[in-house]
């Protein structure tokens, strides 16, 4: 079984069948939480907590590990500056704790259609009528940085490969600028759709 980032798989797990606002809720608890592991053994268990969820789920370990793929670049270039900047055992925590959060995050998108995470949060925005917060733009902001999170994937993807077809693999610059450029194209199109539709606010 592969999985593009980010993207829903059918299935019938505890997971699937969790509603999707309590698995919203549990996944920005433990994003509260993350920021107070600073030991490595600490990341190490919180890691093994969430590559146990996915076969909870059903999903194979190997997509877990291509929810990673794409941020593969952005892990190590962390991870070298915080060994340069305060050392191996930091560089280990922080890196570990993106990747556990991405990985959760993943899980929890994997288990969860996009029209159900969206009305979760679209139910739980709407106290905030009274702050003159529209839930429904809030909503439209989640399904489209969803739906961005493999769009952005699949350009990194492309932009690997024009660059190891080029013989840059080792050139930072080579890989990011392109990057930042398609991914700017890009939003610079979904912004134009948008207005197209009266969402020019």
């Amino acid at each position: 079984m592969t999985s593009t980032i980010g993207l829903y798989v059918p299935g019938s797990s505890v997971l699937h069948r969790l509603p999707a606002g309590t698995k919203l809720l549990a996944m920005v608890a433990v994003g509260v939480l993350s920021v107070f592991l600073d030991r490595p053994w600490q990341v190490a268990a919180a890691l093994a907590a969430v590559l146990a969820g996915y076969p909870v789920a059903g999903l194979p370990v190997r997509v877990a590990l291509g929810q990673l793929r794409p941020l593969v670049w952005i892990l190590g270039f962390t991870a070298v500056f915080h060994v340069v900047v305060n050392g191996w055992e930091r560089a280990g925590v922080v890196v570990g704790v993106l990747a556990a959060l991405v990985l959760l995050a993943s899980l929890v998108t994997l288990t969860t259609r996009t029209t159900d995470l969206v009305d979760a949060v679209v139910t739980g925005c709407r106290p905030l009528r009274v702050l003159r917060v529209d839930p429904e733009r809030i909503g439209l902001l989640i399904a489209l940085g969803i739906r961005c999170v493999p769009v952005v994937a699949g350009l990194a993807e492309e932009v690997r490969d024009a660059q190891l077809a080029r013989g840059l693999g080792a050139s930072p610059r080579a890989f990011a600028v392109p990057l930042i450029v398609r991914s700017l194209r890009h939003a610079d199109a979904l912004g134009e759709a948008l207005t197209a539709r009266g969402l020019d606010d």
